[in-house]
């Protein structure tokens, strides 16, 4: 890892915080001739809180809790129970379900503050999401994703969450024309502005792809582009990817120092890198460990964690469904 830069002063942050965009939500009967019209929520003011370095994040029930419950007897479980099992990870928000995306949402938000922990919340309901691949889907067009935005939103709560907004929506764009580019970006940098207005103690991190992507001038000049500098608190790499810790540590530092704006700061997915990447492979790739703890004691100021966004043992769609449990694949990673 590189050196920690020194912590900034309390009064510098607060000189850097920044007014956020008001966000835009779909006003009721207001389609006319195939035009939507917008209007303008309350803005929140000033960028949301730092994520202190003592957090503890909440190990909100997934599919490995239920098959590690329902498998007492399988020679993998205790490996993956305390390998796994026993680590927070990420709760993906990838069915479209507008109904009850508040109460799903504020089940897991609800539960991390009563424990006195934060949640780690992925919002993973982008139109053509994954530009139409394994894990195709996603809202039926923009309109519908803003306003499930706001039932996501909503359910937030009010203590500090941490949000992982649309992995591959911004290191993924060659299925989009300049249009649908631009409409992604936009409605991007709303939903982000949506959830501080809902929630002001928020996170809200961007797509920054990973390491062996796209450059990280490049990636920053997208970033900027999709607001991040008005309406997003950082940027997260190596989402339900493999390359290493150090290698993730440099690629954000370069991105975060193209982006040019110090309050802005990092998150890394850690789930499966403990042995780096299997060649080009990224597709289930066999013999892949877990790697660091999720933890907010990086060492590193401008990483704010190391997260387990991608549960460890859930497929990306090569060895089974994209989003299953595979004890087969948990217990490889557990290093069984």
């Amino acid at each position: 890892m590189r050196t920690p830069r020194a912590a900034q002063p309390p009064d510098d942050r607060a000189r850097r915080q920044r007014a956020r965009r008001a966000p835009l939500v779909l006003a009721a009967g207001a389609a006319l001739g195939g035009v939507f019209a917008w209007t303008a929520l309350p803005t929140a003011q000033g960028a949301s809180a730092d994520l202190p370095g003592d957090a503890v994040f909440h190990n909100y029930p997934l599919q490995v809790h239920e098959w590690v419950e329902e498998n007492a007897g399988d020679a993998r479980q205790p490996l993956i129970a305390e390998r796994i099992a026993s680590q927070p990870q990420a709760v993906w928000f990838s069915n479209y379900e507008p109904g009850t995306v508040t109460q799903d949402a504020a089940e897991v938000t609800s539960a991390a503050a009563a424990a006195g922990e934060v949640p780690v919340l992925v919002s993973y309901m982008i139109p053509n999401r994954d530009c139409g691949g394994a894990s195709a889907g996603g809202a039926p067009d923009f309109p519908s994703y803003l306003e499930w935005a706001e039932g996501f939103a909503a359910g937030l709560g009010s203590d500090p969450v941490a949000i992982i907004l649309e992995p591959d929506s911004l290191a993924l764009t060659t299925c989009l024309d300049d249009a649908e580019r631009a409409e992604r970006f936009s409605a991007l940098a709303q939903a982000a502005d949506t959830i501080h207005a809902a929630n002001p103690e928020a996170r809200v991190y961007f797509d920054a792809g990973h390491s062996a992507w796209h450059e990280p001038a490049t990636m920053a000049g997208t970033l900027i582009e999709a607001g991040i500098l008005e309406s997003g608190d950082g940027i997260y790499s190596n989402v339900s990817n493999y390359r290493v810790t150090e290698e993730e540590v440099a690629f954000a530092e370069g991105v975060l120092a193209a982006l040019g704006d110090d309050s802005l700061r990092a998150v890394i997915d850690t789930s499966r890198n403990g042995n780096g990447p299997d060649g080009a492979e990224w597709c289930d790739p066999p013999g892949r460990l877990v790697g660091e703890n999720p933890t907010a004691d990086t060492g590193n100021d401008l990483i704010d964690a190391y997260l387990w966004v991608k549960p460890p043992g859930e497929l990306d769609g090569c060895a089974g469904p994209a989003g299953q449990f595979s004890p087969d694949m948990a217990y490889q990673l557990a290093g069984g």
